[in-house]
């Protein structure tokens, strides 16, 4: 054994005994996102369009340091909150079970405020006719709505509380707010009691008057108390936000993501099963192909996902504030990895199946089918590359996740099957384990003429892309999902099956005439309801009352406001156009050709386009899963069209006097068997996922086993033929 190949081998010992190392145990290296641990995913909206201009500076930084104080009461870890945009703040609690009190926790402005209260009676008697004496506010106690005149100034406030704590009462048992205030709120609250005996204090909590105690003696003691018909959780939320200080202005919440844990764990279960399902189809494959070529590659695809968990492992251990997180879309990411990797082993296997068809010998063979294999594989991986980048910069959350786990694998592919794979094919031949490289063969030798028929297939994809547009734009409003036209999804598991029509019926009485109810053959206990407003305390309690026989668990509630879904369509937008110009960029760089980049531009469009038409036809609607698939098969399609344009490429060196229609003929049957294997290998994956991926995931997998078979016919049918219609109008001109 040469030196060089021994420190190749102790190069991949080294990067498995590192992937072992940071991958296990997993729950201490691999963070998991909301969406398969559970967890809520909040973006709050500050009001501030009734504060001061000197207010508005620092009110949303004000609101994220009383937010943190409230939440860390509530001692939930790993919790994120950061400002977004101007005054927006992103909340993500991880692993929070009770949706209710997290809610009432964060979204609670916890304003106190202490008035004296105006006892005259003709004062009352004018107030309640319509006439409210000045410098006073009609108000109504909020226990038995007793009618009461307090004064529009506020003699204290509570930013001088200094503890707030839950008490009960000795005869009742019923539960009290006690508060403590610091040195100087004591001071100032004595002289308030001690200028006002036997006058009423009114105690107001954002806006409600709770109580109006007498005044019977000075308290000089620093406590007071808040009195009402509160539950013991009421209670307790309000001490929580009293001790944690008042935000500065009113919330509300512009996004919602809550994952129950019992979806989470199913979304976990559904992964692994896709994954596994995936990787032995995929092996399966191509040990039956490619026989010991295949068996290399299997080696490859095997360390590949030992690599993605090992380098986010270790990634999340130099970066801990970069905080990469295993997500759903994530996982499905690291199933389309297992498919995509397959593609470079395919190329180099075809690369080398036409050396030895040259008459090479297998070392020879070996060495320049890596080599002639390289350029196309550093390129179809780029422009992956390129959309994986996007879907980061203007994704959010999950998707997020999904494109660095694409990321990450593309990365882990070209080490294993450029290096990696290499290191294993010079191995075994050295210990005369190559001897051949026997592979089975779809077309000895494939002639088809592709060119020919080029406009039967330009009439036939402009009808299919003009069907598609038609179809979004007839559908309008009701094309987009929540992420886009707001509203709230609420997904409920039942014990036992339900009726839907009673489960209409129900929602009709209600007034949620347009909620949308869908229940899944799959899982025909699951129901998930989409309504256009908020309705879940609605529907909760509705349930509740039709239901007590029948119990269920609240696995997600998605909310989008109007103002975040405008946003995440912007950002769908940007995406999408920045995605399609950066391949565009790096196709005309790298081929020195913007024909060609042009035309693969197109291709790309096409794919996208009648991916939409046949999910819209569907029912399925467009939400940023679907973005992300989209994206996702630019990139995969492209891959293919650059491997021909490689092969194009190569053969105008080598075919010089040849015109240029018989030299993209010949391309495109040369790497034929190469697209269809591939294109086989990832379908594989995909439809896995598909079956096993669950609900969720769903459209997505529909979505990519409609794009990859779109992207292979238009590398075949519309990219190349375009680069040559092109080149003929130029000759003409």
């Amino acid at each position: 054994m040469n030196k060089s190949l021994r420190n190749r081998l102790l190069v991949i010992f080294g990067v498995i005994l590192a992937c072992i190392y940071f991958t296990f145990p997993l729950q201490k290296h691999i963070n998991l996102g909301l969406d398969l641990k559970g967890g809520m995913h909040l973006v709050l909206q500050v009001d501030t369009s009734k504060l001061s201009e000197n207010a508005k500076k620092d009110a949303v930084l004000r609101a994220i340091e009383i937010l943190r104080n409230r939440i860390d009461s509530m001692g939930v870890g790993e919790t994120v909150i950061s400002q977004r945009g101007e005054n927006e703040i992103l909340v993500q609690l991880p692993g929070i079970t009770d949706r209710e009190r997290a809610l009432a926790m964060i979204g609670r402005v916890a304003k106190l405020e202490f008035r004296l209260v105006d006892e005259n009676q003709e004062d009352m008697a004018a107030a309640l006719k319509g006439t409210i004496p000045d410098g006073y506010i009609l108000k109504h106690l909020k226990k038995d709505n007793e009618p009461i005149l307090v004064t529009k100034k506020v003699v204290l406030d509570g930013e001088r509380v200094k503890d707030a704590r839950v008490d009960f009462q000795r005869l009742n048992q019923q539960p009290y707010i006690s508060m403590t205030f610091d040195g100087e709120g004591s001071r100032l609250f004595g002289e308030i009691t001690k200028e006002n005996v036997k006058k009423r204090l009114a105690i107001m909590l954002d806006g409600e008057v709770y109580s109006a105690p007498v005044i019977n003696e000075p308290i000089l003691t620093g406590n007071a108390q808040i009195t009402g018909q509160f539950t013991f959780n009421e209670a307790s939320i309000l001490a929580l936000a009293l001790r944690s200080g008042a935000l500065p202005a009113p919330m509300h919440v512009e996004e919602e993501r809550t994952i129950g844990p019992l979806l989470g764990q199913d979304s976990i279960d559904a992964g692994i099963q896709a994954t596994i399902l995936g990787g032995v189809l995929v092996i399966v494959f191509m040990l039956a192909y490619y026989l010991m070529a295949g068996f290399i590659s299997c080696l490859a695809l095997i360390l590949n996902l030992f690599c993605i968990f090992g380098l986010m492992g270790f990634l999340n251990a130099m970066l801990p504030s970069s905080q990469l997180v295993l997500t759903l879309p994530g996982i499905a990411g690291i199933i389309l990895t297992l498919g995509m990797a397959v593609d470079a082993n395919v190329l180099i296997n075809e690369r080398i199946r036409e050396e030895l068809d040259d008459g090479q010998n297998v070392q020879s063979a070996i060495k320049n089918g890596f080599g002639k294999a390289l350029k196309a594989i550093v390129d179809s991986n780029t422009t992956t590359l390129i959309a994986a980048f996007m879907l980061f910069q203007f994704g959010s959350g999950p998707i997020k996740g999904f494109a660095v786990t694409l990321s990450v694998g593309l990365l882990c592919s070209l080490f294993t099957a450029l290096f990696v794979s290499r290191t294993i094919f010079t191995l075994f031949y050295n210990i005369h384990l190559l001897k051949t490289i026997p592979m089975l063969r779809i077309f000895k030798k494939a002639k088809f003429d592709f060119i020919s028929k080029r406009y039967f297939f330009f009439s036939v994809s402009m009808i299919m892309v003009a069907l598609s547009i038609v179809l979004f734009f007839q559908k309008k409003n009701s094309a987009y999902g929540i992420d886009f036209a707001g509203g709230q999804i609420q997904e409920y598991e039942f014990k036992k099956p339900v009726q839907v029509d009673k489960l209409r019926t129900i929602l009709n009485t209600l007034g949620l005439k347009d909620a949308v109810i869908q229940q899944f053959q799959k899982h025909p206990t699951n129901v998930l309801i989409r309504t256009s407003e908020d309705s879940y305390e609605t529907v909760q309690k509705a349930f509740k009352e039709n239901f007590a026989d029948n119990a269920f668990n609240l696995l997600r509630v998605e909310k989008v406001g109007p103002v975040v879904g405008k946003a995440l369509r912007r950002a769908a937008i940007l995406a999408i156009v920045f995605a399609l110009g950066g391949i565009l960029v790096y196709v005309g760089f790298r081929f020195r050709h913007f024909d060609f980049a042009t035309a693969g531009v197109i291709a790309l469009l096409h794919d996208v386009t009648v991916t939409l038409g046949v999910i819209l036809l569907a029912g399925r609607q467009i939400d940023l899963l679907l973005i992300t698939a989209l994206l996702t098969i630019a990139g995969y399609s492209i891959n293919d069209t650059i491997i021909i344009y490689d092969r194009i490429r190569e053969n105008l060196v080598q075919m010089r006097k040849a015109p240029l229609a018989e030299i993209i003929n010949v391309s495109i049957n040369q790497t034929l068997s190469r697209t269809i294997l591939t294109t086989s290998t990832t379908l594989l994956v995909v439809i896995s996922l598909y079956f096993k991926g669950g609900e969720v995931l769903n459209t997505f997998a529909l979505a990519l086993l409609v794009g990859f078979i779109a992207g292979t016919y238009s590398t075949i049918f519309i990219a190349s033929p375009l680069v040559l219609a092109w080149e003929k109008n130029k000759k003409k001109s």
